[in-house]
């Protein structure tokens, strides 16, 4: 696309050179009428270059610029002074007028490469005059409050121009008033600490944060390292020895500790044995001063049991005899009143068929047909006719009762013989 609008831009600028030299050729031809036509042609043709060059300006310094992730656009106004701070996003950037600057807002890692190594181009001095490297990390970020005045302070390179000069100067004075024993083993951990205290305190006046300081590996000469090497290994030969002997030591007076050990415990088991059974004899004796009355008790108590089931048992055949003769009397009454009752019925019955028979008889004396009617009222059902002998002019049924009579009467006579 930029290419077409070069392209374009000098085709018109060969088109106004082409028209202007026609136009003079036609002006010394044609004065009045070519300078009319001129005039006519020229506006449009001035307006047309004005914009295809605003255009391109546009295309080659675009007005807009994009703030990148993670860093911060200072924009200073070049004859106002005044500054605007933009971050992620883009904003408006007029060529000329603006000045634009932009600061990261994550922490970044400075790595003094130079000061890794000793045979580097930059070591370390020891406070013996060795030379060695030490391997570093620094982290640190802007200060993003302080934008505004940081833009005008800092340079273009912060790290090359603010950080490493500082690193270095911080550095070589805290390394050169340490050995290199120290430095290699037994005061890493303050070094670091005051490397990084009086770096953040170097920094913050120009606006920088300090984050953190790791120190990793110290490189040392190869001499030094061998003889080190050396130091170390009957050093440690030494502590070994020295382990060594508080291990065989100790393992005596461990073994010395669980003899003992085991001499208490067989005691503190043969007295705890012993105590148990002392306890448990006191404890039989004490269980026995109370057995022994609780066994009185349960005799007499199952000897009482035993006369009070005594008791209860006569009491409940006494009981049994009364009811008994309760029952029998209260029986024999009974019968008593029945056979009072069976008595008075009897006389009572006696009574009523003597006073019955007296008024039969007297009826009957009366009327004498009464017990032929009677008579044949009862054999009725059984007899349908009844033949009475002629000229009897008597009772019909006077043969049978003079059979049942004779009949009674002999054997009302039989009570009288014996």
């Amino acid at each position: 696309m930029l290419q077409r609008l070069k392209t374009l831009a000098d085709a018109i600028r060969n088109a106004f050179s082409r028209g202007a030299s026609r136009g003079l050729e036609a002006t010394v031809t044609a004065a009045p009428g070519a300078a009319r036509s001129l005039r006519r042609v020229l506006p449009p043709l001035l307006l047309l270059t004005a914009v295809t060059a605003a255009g391109y300006a546009v295309l080659t310094h675009p007005p807009l610029q994009a703030v990148p992730h993670g860093q911060a656009a200072l924009r200073t106004n070049q004859f106002s002074g005044g500054s605007s701070e933009f971050r992620e996003g883009s904003f408006l950037r007029i060529p000329g007028l603006h000045e634009v600057r932009l600061f990261p807002l994550r922490d970044q890692s400075f790595h003094p490469a130079a000061l890794a190594r000793a045979g580097g181009p930059s070591p370390l001095q020891s406070v013996e005059g060795l030379s060695l490297g030490l391997d570093m990390n620094v982290r640190w970020a802007v200060d993003d409050k302080r934008l505004a005045e940081l833009s005008r302070r800092l340079p273009d390179d912060i790290e090359a121009d603010v950080i490493a000069p500082a690193v270095q100067a911080v550095v070589y004075k805290q390394i050169a008033r340490h050995t290199v024993r120290e430095i290699f083993s037994s005061q890493r951990a303050e070094i670091a600490a005051a490397l990084e205290a009086e770096l953040r305190a170097r920094l913050a006046s120009d606006g920088i944060l300090l984050r953190g300081v790791q120190i990793g590996s110290v490189d040392l000469p190869p001499d030094y390292r061998r003889g080190m090497d050396n130091l170390l290994a009957d050093s440690l030969a030494s502590e070994r020895m020295r382990y060594t002997l508080e291990i065989a030591d100790k393992k005596v007076r461990e073994t010395e500790l669980e003899a003992a050990a085991d001499k208490v415990r067989r005691e503190t088991a043969a007295e705890a044995a012993g105590r148990e059974q002392i306890i448990a004899a006191k404890a039989q004796e004490e269980a026995m001063k109370h057995v022994l009355p609780f066994k009185q008790k349960q005799i007499e108590q199952r000897a009482l049991e035993a006369q009070a089931d005594s008791a209860a048992r006569i009491q409940q055949a006494e009981g049994a005899a009364k009811a008994r003769r309760i029952e029998i009397d209260a029986e024999a009454a009974a019968r008593q009143k029945l056979a009072d009752a069976e008595a008075y019925r009897l006389a009572q019955v006696g009574k009523a068929n003597a006073s019955q028979m007296a008024t039969e008889g007297e009826l009957l004396t009366r009327h004498p047909l009464l017990v032929q009617k009677a008579m044949a009222d009862k054999l009725s059902d059984k007899v349908q006719v009844i033949i009475a002998p002629p000229g009897s002019g008597g009772f019909i049924g006077s043969a049978l009762l003079a059979g049942t009579t004779t009949k009674a009467a002999g054997q009302g006579d039989e009570p009288e013989k014996e």
